[in-house]
């Protein structure tokens, strides 16, 4: 009876280690899009002295490439089963929807006097957890196991 107990306890503690696995690279694959973005945020707004959207447009675009790159062939690369456009169509949904979500976050710090280089940590907060999820279960989900008889 032990041995099956130390069995299931070992089998709970890999998949636990492989998620903590997949969870730092997903946060690794997000910092990169969160940096990158921030640093052509910052190039254009202050430097370029952009208006903070179209600064923030050229920012996310470059950001959602990287992210999607680091996501799709390290972060979850193991659940792969879609096609290409099917990963490419959902990873554009969810980030449009998360555009607007974002956009609105920023803008509203804004309007209350908060500057948008807060907005941007205050914003990822948030995006952190709405994004491992949606990836995880929509975006890059498991296989579902076949039934073959």
């Amino acid at each position: 009876m032990n041995v099956i107990v130390y069995a299931m306890s070992l089998k709970q503690y890999y998949r636990a280690h492989n998620e903590l696995q997949r969870f730092a690279k997903y946060f690794a694959g997000g910092s990169i899009y969160f940096w990158l973005g921030y640093a052509i945020f910052a190039l254009g707004y202050s430097g370029l002295h952009l208006g903070w959207l179209p600064a923030k447009i050229i920012a996310d675009a470059i950001g959602w490439s990287a992210n999607y790159i680091a996501q799709r062939l390290w972060a979850f690369s193991d659940q792969i089963h879609l096609s290409e456009m099917q990963h490419a169509g959902r990873y554009l949904i969810i980030e449009s929807i998360g555009f607007v979500l974002d956009y609105l976050i920023i803008y509203g710090l804004k309007s209350i006097g908060i500057s948008p280089y807060i907005g941007f940590f205050i914003s990822s907060g948030f995006f952190t957890i709405w994004s491992w999820i949606w990836y995880k279960y929509w975006v890059f989900p498991k296989a579902k196991p076949s039934i073959r008889g």
